[in-house]
């Protein structure tokens, strides 16, 4: 941490010491989110130490705390202090409030004149969100945290009238995959409220953690909060009650509602680990330490249950102030239910048809507590599954239909499907990126949606509130990744929630976000940089020569080096395809406008002999041998026991989950004709004629990102596939596709045909 933060802050100088490059830039209209409407005058009004605020005779009190926290931003980085006055008539920044405005009460009005800046809006919140566009049309540098010298203070005469297009305006983070702690969150917080968005949705509790702190029930802290992971590492965390208010505190004063998701009924087993006699079986249960969906829920036959969970939510809802109180509903099995007696009992007593209608009334009687505490109950949209709460909101995931549905029905919707809006998923190539739960969410993809569905009728629509972007962690292990998943694609989710559809511009988007991330910069925030893409690995064969052709997703500059250096700025310029005939080290990383780099791509360019095919007669099918034991690692498997070989037509055996022991398929595959192939594996090891090509040992490993090429002649190549069983980093090897995949260059990478596997 302390590394990235050094080298985050060696940048921001760099940016400082480059200001007269960085200030040619055309940044004088990048306000993101884009405008409803905005004019550009002639001239500009100049900050200075003798700017000050001037926010009317009644010094209303919410004018005078967002005056003063723009105060304290400009401060940081201008060392003006500005003065809080009465009026002033030239060289200010008018905030008033003006209730005639023909706007919603999020909207603004803002004039800029080479004398004064006003922003008129309805609400103090209007005026902050109009001080935001005020701090987008100065240099970007104006979001530092230090004083930066020889800049010009600028802001460019525009007239401005704006508002969102949506009310909700949303981001997810779950901090119990992997803990987040408070100074993290605060500084989201900060980001959310320079791009206007509302509503930060934490999500608390889970199967892998319980991250709040409820006095009645202590150990739902000292047990639910504590995970030993498979390797035996210790992952814990939770936050104080004091901590909840302060951060409810910072994020109010920020115009951001924190809705908190306590889940129920399932996603569970933190709670139930500290609490065992809440669950149907009475335990004893330790908190999950895989991925996935646990069986364990809250039992729903039981009353002492709800006692349970209405005591803790007298704690929690306190603490949150906002109207939204998220109770999860999201894949609860059944499994438990369908074996209890006291759940079917309830079945039965209550006549409910099965155990969908039971989850129905589980959340109907949660929702009870929830609405006379004055909250409204925001679910997943599993919670439609059995008949929906009446006053409940959907929160749309597993794709629009629910939402669809929900708006139907007349209730309202937030919509969060996973194919836009999970950044937790990979945004760009899986041989270059680091690794995610799924892929292909690029910044466009998320950019694109709309939250109103065509298939929602129109006279309905009004029901769609907004969206969301998710940021779960079941992969973000670190501060600094979780950012690199959110940024910049949560900017994104901040336009199309607050600019109308028809103004919309991709183009004009990315155009402005170039400007934007410098000011992330000044926030040390780790954000995407389009990655050097084209070569299928990172490790390429060649036999006489080979051409290596790059690109990104954003059409950036590109820089390389092949004498064995990282490349800088002023490295060669990647213009054309690398023809190279001979042995090197090609390192190259994208160049943002700024001169900030992406991480390095190093691809080994390596000469190799075609590899000899053998002449060895074999037989349909292939070997699959197993060992037992608690293994890890390909060392553990030295003097193993193997098994006797089992005649298998594939790679499609797939062991129980809970099996610890390894497996090894061996046998022959055919290559159609001399060339380069590329391979790749999501299991431990792969060897081709006796050469380790692919090593996964250790490593947290989906999508076959590992890929390898080599040189063969035509006809059968030996194969050694290992797999051991094991948990890293909450992921099971066996939910991996089992074998490996190849194709000569320039083709999908593809399992071989069954037929052509022989032993």
């Amino acid at each position: 941490m302390k590394r990235a933060l050094s080298i985050s802050c060696l940048w921001i100088c760099l940016l400082v010491l480059s200001s007269s490059v960085i200030m040619g830039q055309d940044n004088h209209l990048d306000i993101t989110p884009t405008p409803q409407s905005l004019v550009q005058k002639n001239g500009h009004f100049t900050l200075n130490s003798k700017t000050s605020f001037a926010i009317g005779k009644n010094q209303r009190a919410d004018l005078k705390k967002v005056a003063a926290y723009f105060q304290s931003k400009i401060l940081y980085s201008t060392g003006y202090n500005l003065n809080i006055k009465n009026s002033g008539s030239s060289n200010a920044i008018s905030l008033q409030i003006d209730k005639s405005l023909k706007i919603g009460n999020e909207g603004y009005q803002l004039t800029v004149t080479p004398k004064k800046v006003i922003v008129k809006a309805k609400t103090p919140q209007g005026i902050f969100y109009g001080m935001q566009s005020v701090m987008q049309l100065l240099p970007p540098q104006i979001e530092s945290e230090t004083i930066i010298d020889n800049v010009a203070w600028e802001i460019p005469c525009v007239k401005i009238k704006d508002e969102p297009a949506y009310g909700y305006r949303g981001m997810m983070l779950d901090v119990c995959r992997h803990f987040h702690d408070v100074e993290f969150v605060k500084k989201q917080l900060d980001i959310m409220a320079m791009f206007k968005m509302n509503y930060f949705h934490w999500h608390l509790t889970d199967d892998h953690l319980w991250t709040i702190e409820i006095k009645k029930y202590p150990r739902l802290a000292e047990v639910g909060s504590v995970r030993r992971n498979a390797d035996g590492s210790i992952h814990r965390g939770f936050y104080t009650q004091e901590q909840i208010k302060e951060v409810v505190a910072y994020a109010a004063e920020r115009y951001i509602t924190v809705i908190p998701e306590v889940e129920l009924p399932g996603h569970a087993l933190a709670a139930l680990t500290a609490y065992p006699e809440y669950s149907c079986t009475g335990g004893p249960f330790e908190l999950r330490n895989k991925w996935g969906v646990e069986d364990n829920v809250y039992c729903a036959g039981n009353d002492k249950t709800f006692e349970f969970l209405q005591d803790i939510l007298e704690e929690v809802i306190p603490l949150f102030p906002g109207k939204f109180f998220h109770i999860g509903g999201d894949e609860c099995p059944k499994v438990r239910w369908n074996e209890c007696p006291k759940c079917q009992k309830r079945i039965k007593n209550e006549n409910l048809k099965d155990a969908h209608e039971l989850q129905s009334y589980f959340i109907h009687r949660i929702e009870k507590i929830i609405l006379a505490h004055g909250k409204s109950m925001i679910g997943w949209d599993e919670i439609l599954e059995g008949g929906l709460a009446p006053s409940a909101t959907v929160m749309s995931w597993r794709g629009e239909e629910g939402g669809i549905a929900a708006a139907s029905m007349g209730h309202d919707v937030i919509m969060t499907p996973s194919k836009w809006m999970y950044i937790d998923h990979g945004q760009g190539a899986v041989e270059t990126e680091p690794i995610a739960i799924r892929f292909g969410l690029p910044l466009e993809k998320t950019y694109s949606y709309d939250p109103k569905s065509p298939k929602i009728p129109e006279n309905l629509r009004h029901h769609v509130l907004g969206a969301q972007c998710n940021m779960w962690t079941e992969y973000a292990v670190t501060p600094e990744y979780t950012e690199y998943l959110l940024y910049p694609r949560m900017l994104a989710l901040a336009e199309l929630d607050w600019t109308p559809k028809e103004k919309k511009d991709y183009n004009s988007f990315t155009r402005r976000l170039d400007n934007q991330l410098i000011r992330l910069d000044m926030h040390h925030i780790n954000y995407h940089i389009p990655m050097p893409e084209g070569p299928m690995a990172d490790r390429i064969a060649y036999t006489e020569n080979t051409t290596l052709t790059f690109h990104n997703s954003r059409n950036y500059s590109m820089v390389y080096t092949t004498d064995g250096s990282d490349p800088q700025t002023n490295s060669t310029k990647y213009e054309k395809p690398l023809y190279l005939n001979k042995d090197v080290t090609v390192k190259i990383a994208t160049m943002l406008p700024s001169g900030k780099l992406s991480p390095v791509r190093s691809i080994e360019v390596v000469h190799e002999k075609l590899m000899p095919a053998t002449e060895k007669s074999t037989q349909p099918g292939i070997e699959l041998r197993r060992t037992e034991g608690n293994l890890y690692f390909v060392k553990d498997l030295d003097g193993a026991h193997w098994s006797a070989p089992k005649i298998v037509k594939d790679f499609e055996f797939k062991p129980d989950i809970e099996d610890k022991g390894a497996y090894c398929y061996t046998g022959y595959f055919e290559v159609p004709a001399d060339g380069i192939y590329y391979f790749s594996s999501e299991m431990d090891e792969l060897r081709i004629d006796g050469k380790v090509i692919i090593s996964n040992d250790g490593k947290l490993i989906r999508h076959s990102r590992t890929r390898n090429s080599i040189a063969l002649q035509k006809g059968k190549h030996a194969f050694q596939l290992l797999m051991i069983n094991n948990n890293i980093g909450g992921y099971l090897r066996t939910w991996n596709n089992k074998g490996f995949i190849l194709a000569p260059e320039g083709n999908e990478l593809e399992l071989p045909k069954p037929e052509k596997l022989t032993h």
